[in-house]
């Protein structure tokens, strides 16, 4: 792939189209900070190559355009509309009925579970555990809603999947390390150790799937690694803050630039799609920590978990566009959003509780408690054709 060429100007007026018609005209606000960064090409253009074995893009201007709204595969269309909570201080997983808004179940879900992750073929849900010296994998068949026999794999904090879907990436935080299993049989095929990296954490791909970045929560600094070799190409010392703590990295749906939440510095770091450069810093909120986009790709939906608020980002100018605070208060944490893209799904991690808010208006439409310390909250079922890993990272 040929770097720093810029994308075509018609994409770029369908993005400020559609930016222009999402549902809540949304504030604008003062530009991010930093010089512009280097751009990759449309997502379908002839010059992009690939990782092996990665699905082609269905859009030539979103990264995820084969999941906007209720656009379910085959594969999850007969699968059971529920919201998988893990809760971190409970070891135990519950189960919400997102039309009445009711737990309709519990069951363990091992040690310190931390994320309700979807696997790349959508077919199973992994509740990843990481208490060490244990932690290790609760399998959930969607279909059912009902879990299976633990799988033991060792500090899974997080987990990821490779683009051709043959491996699942264990972000092994309290080793700081990144462990490659098969993903089927769940047999570790290589670990890379990175002690620069301490609290190893959050990830997302590039466009082309060759390029990782990766949070150091514990070491304020992000990772640029290669998806093929394992090997660190370069690192950013972030700067906000002396003590940040960046968490959750998504790539946008343009595939144009990474976002990064920084907890401590309040807000989200901006790098460009190929990760050489980072571009700017968009101030939001106490305890930013979690990204999610709206199903149209014009809107960045930001968790400020210390402030009990959500705020809205403007992909087209990377302007911050609102602000949604909670009733009462509370901490966003993790989540996702409903298959139709009209709710979003979020934990309250210190207030062990379950938030529902209206992506029209901010509104809160429910607050169900739950277990203690609710952390990575999945919704089920999703659009999309595959998953990357993380709550809701489908393409």
């Amino acid at each position: 792939m040929t770097r720093g060429r810029r994308i075509l100007a018609g994409s770029v007026a369908l993005l400020i189209a559609l930016a222009a018609c999402t549902e809540q005209q949304p504030r604008r606000s003062g530009p991010a900070s930093g010089a512009p960064g280097q751009q990759v090409e449309p997502v379908t253009s002839p010059g992009l190559e690939l990782i092996a074995g990665m699905p082609p893009y269905v859009s030539t201007t979103n990264v995820y355009g084969a999941a906007g709204p209720d656009q379910l595969s085959e594969a999850v269309r007969g699968d059971k509309p529920l919201v998988y909570v893990p809760n971190t201080g409970s070891d135990d997983v519950w189960v919400i009925d997102p039309d009445t808004y009711q737990v309709v179940d519990k069951f363990p879900g091992g040690a310190e579970p931390q994320h309700v992750v979807p696997s790349y073929d959508l077919r199973t849900l992994y509740v990843a555990s990481s208490r060490v010296p244990s932690g290790g994998l609760v399998p959930i068949d969607p279909r059912t809603g009902r879990p299976g026999a633990p799988i033991d794999v060792e500090d899974v904090y997080n987990l990821y999947f490779t683009p051709d879907g043959k491996q699942g990436i264990v972000v092994a935080e309290y080793y700081q390390r990144l462990d490659f299993y098969d993903a089927t049989s769940w047999r570790r095929i290589r670990s890379v150790t990175f002690p620069e990296c301490a609290g190893i954490n959050h990830m997302d791909y590039s466009v082309d799937g060759r390029t990782l970045l990766v949070s150091c929560e514990f070491a304020n600094r992000m990772l640029v690694v290669d998806a093929v070799t394992h090997r660190k190409l370069r690192q950013f010392d972030l700067d906000v803050v002396a003590d940040g703590m960046p968490q959750d990295t998504r790539l946008t749906p343009d595939g144009r630039h990474f976002l990064v939440a920084d907890m401590m510095a309040g807000g989200v770091y901006v790098f460009d799609g190929t990760a050489t450069n980072r571009t700017g810093f968009i101030p939001t909120g106490k305890g930013a920590h979690g990204i999610y986009f709206s199903r149209d790709g014009t809107l960045a939906y930001v968790t400020n978990r210390d402030e009990g608020s959500v705020s809205l980002i403007d992909l087209a100018t990377l302007t911050t566009a609102g602000l949604w605070r909670i009733p009462g208060g509370g901490s966003p944490d993790m989540g996702g959003l409903s298959a139709d893209g009209r709710v979003l799904w979020l934990s309250g991690r210190y207030h062990d509780e379950v938030y529902a808010m209206s992506t029209a208006d901010g509104r809160l439409l429910a607050r169900i408690p739950v277990g203690s310390g609710p952390h990575g909250l999945t919704v089920w079922p999703q659009p999309g054709r595959y998953s990357l890993g993380h709550t809701a990272n489908i393409r």
